[in-house]
């Protein structure tokens, strides 16, 4: 019969559509906000989930994600799903231009991360989530940076990254979301900007070049100087000892040699009548003065008269005289024979 089974079409496209409207099947870390007659009803966690057809319907969120493709351009993705992803995400948009508090106009490329913490007022608090997310990173960038000079933006990246994550955090709790990270990717200056730092830098390596070499000569003459002061030093320590060391062996020779005179003075007045020893010597300190003296200009030698005494004690004084060129004139002496000139 026709019409009846067209009946029986009917109700298996209606129970279909029922069965689809009333059975969900929500996946792992997910979640799906379920309205009842319009008004927030439950969450619907993960695995069989059964709705009441026509009165119960899910909730459907604004999403949106940036690619990129094959050649490197990044492309925003805008869509709707009725389910809620409890996982980290990231929220990545284009580069924007910021003007630095010098008045230098940057490219910053930044990249939030989020996670949705409670799925009631991340859908009810906010109407776009991922919008919001974005516009509240670019004003709260262009508000840091505006405050900071280009330098200091270079050098400050994790002061920025921090000041950014305490102020969207503290701008989005009403919205069930903890901001875990805010990242800038890139800090791209103007061209003629990245030229000047990059003199600048060649300027400040040289110039630290210059000093570390300037350095390094003084180190060096300074330790020359040292090892000059060093070596007069040790000179100078050494010729003072071997001053000592000579005037020691000089004070022990002559000791040695008057020790040797005494001796020789014991044993000769010993050996020579008294008092005659005392005249010996001075004849012989004599006869040592004569060839000295006879060195002069002059070829006559006057002795005294007390030297008489001495010569005739000495009684060789004539043989010692012969060798002298100069003629000698000297007093008689006794036991000698007449005074004249000797030969």
């Amino acid at each position: 019969m026709p019409g009846f089974e067209l009946f029986l079409a009917v109700v298996a496209a209606v129970a279909l559509l029922v069965a689809t409207r009333s059975i969900k099947i929500v996946g792992q870390a997910e979640v799906m906000v379920v309205e009842r007659l319009g008004r927030f009803h439950r969450v619907a966690r993960s695995g069989f989930n059964i709705l009441i057809p026509f009165i119960e319907q899910p909730r459907s969120i604004d999403v949106r994600f940036m690619t990129s493709d094959v050649s490197g351009n990044k492309r925003l993705i805008a869509s709707t799903t009725n389910r809620i992803d409890l996982r980290e995400q990231v929220l990545s948009f284009p580069s924007q231009p910021v003007i630095t508090k010098d008045n230098v106009t940057i490219d910053i490329d930044a990249v939030i991360y989020y996670r949705v913490a409670d799925p009631q007022n991340a859908t009810y608090a906010v109407q776009n989530l991922p919008f919001a997310l974005d516009t509240l990173t670019r004003t709260t960038l262009r508000n840091i940076v505006g405050e900071m000079e280009l330098d200091q933006c270079l050098v400050s990246r994790d002061q920025i990254n921090k000041r950014m994550r305490e102020t969207i955090e503290e701008a989005s709790l009403g919205w069930g979301v903890d901001v875990t990270r805010v990242e800038l990717q890139s800090i791209e200056p103007p061209k003629d900007i990245q030229q000047s730092m990059e003199l600048q830098m060649r300027a400040e390596r040289e110039r630290r070049a210059a000093v570390t070499n300037a350095e390094a000569g003084k180190r060096a003459a300074i330790l020359e100087s040292e090892g000059q002061r060093e070596s007069q030093i040790q000179k100078a320590q050494g010729e003072k000892e071997a001053s000592i060391l000579r005037a020691q062996g000089l004070a022990e020779a002559r000791l040695a040699m008057a020790n040797a005179e005494g001796e020789a003075v014991k044993l000769l007045t010993a050996s020579l009548p008294p008092g005659e020893a005392a005249m010996y010597l001075l004849g012989l300190k004599y006869l040592e003065a004569l060839p000295f003296m006879a060195q002069g200009k002059g070829s006559t030698v006057f002795l005294p008269a007390e030297a008489t005494g001495m010569m005739s004690a000495l009684g060789a004084v004539r043989e010692m005289l012969k060798a002298k060129p100069a003629d000698v004139t000297a007093p008689a002496v006794p036991g000698v024979g007449p005074a004249g000139p000797l030969k």
